[in-house]
């Protein structure tokens, strides 16, 4: 299986879990209008609302107003992805058993010799040091490139929507749960075969020129409300490689559907926030429900 088209698309399924590791500048903005996408799945008694979310976001984008802000106040409860640990160190214990190569081999001699030499040229360009990260496996050192552009952009998992999410419950005094647990979350990457992780790596190494531009795109989609457009562009790349597709995108959803099939059997309302390149295209989290003759009616437009 080839991964070489998947690495943006797998780098954007992966901000939830390296984000925990970004913080975000203060920058002073004028705030900017957004409107993403929201749907409700219901019975007599229960309101299932459903979210997309982009784990990582500049401040100053004004998302959390109108219809999302108000079912979130309507909510008894909000359910995300995972639940990140309050403590850093318990985040750090959980990754660092996943992450940490176990072969003794170092990363850079996974690579032949002109991908390590782009490897090594872009970890010194994003102030990494190759050294620490030659004890990892390549599916974290691909993750953190990724996402090191997007911070000295600006970008933080502090001003992401799950973050803001977040704090809004613990100020409300909501239960916050989780779909999956964060080691669960890591599994999905950490299981790829070796030969797909260093694969994954190179094509991330290869797309660090054209990072700010596609997810500037998908920032605007789902801003927009465009939750086709935006699945077109987390996602499309994943249908070269349909064994994966499943295993990041349609398996997950799937049994998130299921999730929300029985949480309706428990009268009360839920506000679900997950990525928003889960709820749309083909085998979203919508596509199961119906599957399963449920119907997600979408509240914004």
């Amino acid at each position: 299986m080839s991964i070489r088209k998947n690495a943006r698309a797998l780098a954007a399924a992966l901000l939830l879990l390296a984000g925990a590791a970004l913080s975000t500048p203060a920058i002073a903005r004028a705030p900017e209008p957004a409107r993403p996408a929201l749907w409700l799945v219901q019975d007599a008694d229960t309101r299932i609302y459903l979210f997309g979310t982009i784990h990582v976001l500049k401040p100053g984008i004004d998302w959390f107003n109108g219809p999302v802000r108000r079912a979130f106040d309507g909510a008894d409860e909000l359910v995300t992805e995972i639940v990140v640990p309050d403590d850093p160190q318990e985040m750090a214990a959980i990754m660092g058993q996943k992450a940490l190569a176990t072969d003794n081999i170092r990363l850079s001699d996974r690579l032949e010799p002109q991908a390590r030499a782009r490897y090594q040229a872009a970890m010194a360009a994003n102030d990494l040091p190759v050294q620490v990260y030659d004890l990892f496996k390549p599916w974290m050192v691909a993750v953190t490139l990724s996402l090191k552009p997007l911070e000295k952009l600006g970008y933080g998992k502090d001003s992401g929507a799950e973050a803001v999410l977040t704090r809004a419950a613990k100020e409300a005094g909501k239960p916050h749960g989780a779909l999956e647990t964060v080691a669960e979350q890591i599994g999905f990457f950490d299981d790829l075969p070796m030969e797909q992780q260093v694969a994954f790596l190179n094509a991330t190494v290869d797309d660090l020129p054209r990072a700010e531009a596609d997810f500037g795109r998908m920032i605007d989609s789902w801003a927009k409300g465009r939750p086709d457009v935006l699945a077109k562009e987390m996602n499309e790349s994943l249908e070269t490689t349909p064994e994966l597709a499943d295993r990041l995108l349609t398996q997950r959803n799937a049994r998130w559907a299921q999730w929300i099939k029985a949480r309706l059997d428990r009268p009360g309302a839920v506000f679900v926030a997950v990525g928003a390149g889960h709820l749309a295209g083909k085998g979203s989290v919508q596509d199961q429900i119906k599957a399963l003759k449920l119907r997600a009616k979408r509240v914004t437009k």
